[in-house]
């Protein structure tokens, strides 16, 4: 694989600065893992929602990776299925870790639920702990926790910019997500799934998932549970009482360069796509994995 290094955001070859100066192979970059599935819900119990993937970005004014000549294989994690974690995406030298699953009543004491994002508690008292974000450990931070439990619903999972709702009664809703506009237009991504609320709150509010595609948690007797977002990386919403848990989102991998670079980028599959933002810089999405080629 070429080799991938930083560059300052203030380099005199950062975009903007490129009349006369051929492009140098730097690119921004929005790196998006998968968000973790709810818990399983089962009865009598409720599940937490599942954790947002992890959230990685230069942009705006963070350090750029160079591409080398050649092909460079890219990433993008698929959602987590029902109490199943996310899956990584990455592109170079970055990495950002998939979501974790939201835990549920009497889960096994060695349920683990980290991620990029955490997952959200279970039903107390036997539902585990909530699962801790920012794993592992990155700067600037890729996540946040799921929140916790202490009573009969289920806690809302972790996003990009904020912590699961706790809960000890209604369901916590999830983390709130980020919002980025490398595509030129304003997006959110990376939010917490809800968690789920007992019967006997059945005239509660449905728990709501984090902004940036999070899903909804389920509320007895109406609202059952939403997966994350496909593409925004969100966490699946919590299901309970024999009612399901839902999938997290898919994540993503979006790459910016300045206008000159577009005649020598490529993008495979066909999936992926190259195309440019409202001030003609180049736009390289990708949702399946796939390779960019430098030419």
């Amino acid at each position: 694989m070429p080799l991938l290094s930083t560059k300052g955001a203030a380099s005199a070859q950062g975009f903007g600065f490129t009349g006369g100066i051929p492009w140098d192979g730097t690119v921004d970059y929005l790196v998006v893992a998968g968000g973790g599935g709810g818990g399983e819900g089962l009865s009598p119990g409720n599940a937490g929602g599942g954790g947002a993937g992890g959230y990685r970005t230069s942009f705006p004014g963070g350090n750029k990776l160079t591409i080398s000549p050649g092909p460079s294989p890219i990433t993008v994690g698929g959602g987590g299925g029902v109490s199943t974690r996310g899956n990584n995406s990455s592109f170079g030298t970055i990495t950002s870790t998939g979501g974790g699953t939201g835990s549920y009543y009497q889960a096994p004491a060695s349920l683990n639920t980290p991620g990029g994002s955490g997952g959200g508690d279970g039903q107390a008292p036997n539902g585990t702990p909530f699962g801790t974000g920012n794993s592992p450990p990155v700067s600037p931070s890729q996540g946040n926790p799921g929140g916790s439990t202490t009573g009969n619903s289920g806690s809302g999972g972790g996003g990009a910019s904020g912590t699961g709702g706790s809960t000890s009664t209604q369901g916590g809703s999830g983390g709130a997500g980020s919002t980025n506009d490398i595509t030129g237009l304003p997006v959110a991504y990376a939010g917490g799934g809800g968690g789920s609320s007992h019967s006997a709150y059945a005239g509660s509010p449905q728990p709501q998932g984090g902004s940036g595609g999070g899903g909804n948690g389920r509320r007895s007797p109406s609202f059952v549970a939403v997966a994350g977002t496909p593409t925004l990386g969100g966490g699946g919403g919590g299901g309970g009482e024999g009612s399901a848990s839902q999938a997290g989102g898919s994540g993503v991998v979006i790459l910016r360069a300045p206008k000159s670079a577009g005649p020598r980028i490529s993008v495979a599959p066909g999936t992926n796509t190259k195309t440019s933002t409202p001030t003609g810089d180049t736009l390289l999405t990708f949702t399946v994995d796939g390779t960019i080629t430098r030419s």
